[in-house]
């Protein structure tokens, strides 16, 4: 059976005429008898009932037709999905952890309440696996810290971040690289892009990171930081929204690796109605976010 035979199957069976029902389908009614008996036929049951001209739903027919108009529902909500107007389907974002848990709270929120038929599934990793992700075609849209220069890829920067290195409570102060030469670091993967970040400030400075301990969270991060046993570099914000960040000793990074900007960021030429609605509710929550002009 085919997406024709059933459409003109429900035709029949809401008219109860093959002549109506060719009407509202723009098909001859020979066509559509023909198509009607050799879905029948592949079925192995009679779905009418024929009686004075005109066809009654059998009850194989009645019970088949809600299965057909379910079918036949969901098709068209696959094509409004990806042809239409209003944003609806499946969302698939990536964020990095800092983001996610900091910056787009309240736009997720937002977002879900204006276009209630979309359903959002939110990944978070470091920006090195959600590009990988994004590539593939395996998100839609990520938050990766940025600029992004890919040939397959957009994007438009949205929020600006201050990176701190974070240290335990007494520790001497930190102003350059060669202040914690060789001292351990905790970090996320080396796909990271901050950590990237965090080594080239090392390494401009003749200065080197000792063990890198590789974590799965800013949580561990910190929690380790407060123990005593290192180093770590995360994005203020993230740091003052976590029990423990008074416990620790924070020290800005020189001002050409201090600040770093999250971008949105999407495959070139793939711009839905999901992520079109979504890059421009982004962008007006960052001009919220920004200090006025002095």
């Amino acid at each position: 059976m085919n997406l024709s035979q059933l459409e003109m199957f429900r035709a029949v069976a809401e008219t109860g005429s093959i002549s109506a029902a060719a009407q509202r389908v723009h098909r001859v009614p020979s066509n559509l008898t023909t198509r009607i008996k050799q879905l029948e036929a592949e079925l192995g049951v009679e779905l009418f009932i024929r009686e004075n001209q005109r066809l009654c739903l059998s009850p194989a027919g009645r019970n088949f037709l809600d299965y057909n108009n379910r079918i036949l529902d969901l098709v068209e909500e696959a094509r409004l999905s990806v042809t239409g107007t209003e944003p609806q389907g499946i969302f698939a974002l990536g964020a990095l952890e800092s983001t996610a848990a900091v910056r787009i709270p309240a736009l997720l929120a937002r977002y879900h309440q204006q276009f209630t038929k979309v359903e959002l599934a939110l990944s978070t990793g470091p920006s090195g696996e959600l590009l990988d992700k994004l590539i593939d075609g395996e998100l839609e849209a990520a938050f990766v810290d940025g600029p992004v220069l890919h040939p397959v890829l957009d994007g438009v920067p949205v929020f600006p971040e201050e990176m701190v290195i974070v240290a335990p409570l007494h520790h001497a102060p930190v102003k350059r690289g060669q202040d914690v030469n060789g001292e351990i670091v905790y970090a996320f993967r080396s796909n990271c892009s901050y950590r990237r970040h965090f080594e080239s400030w090392f390494a401009d400075d003749g200065a080197a990171a000792g063990k890198i301990y590789e974590m799965e969270s800013y949580h561990g991060m910190l929690a380790c930081v407060i123990a005593g046993g290192g180093l770590a570099l995360m994005p203020r914000s993230m740091l003052e929204s976590m029990p423990g960040s008074s416990t620790v000793s924070i020290w800005p990074l020189a001002d050409n690796y201090r600040y770093l900007t999250t971008w949105l960021v999407w495959r070139r030429g793939n711009l839905t109605r999901n992520l079109s609605e979504f890059a421009k509710m982004a962008r007006e929550l960052t001009i919220s976010l920004q200090p006025p002009a002095k």
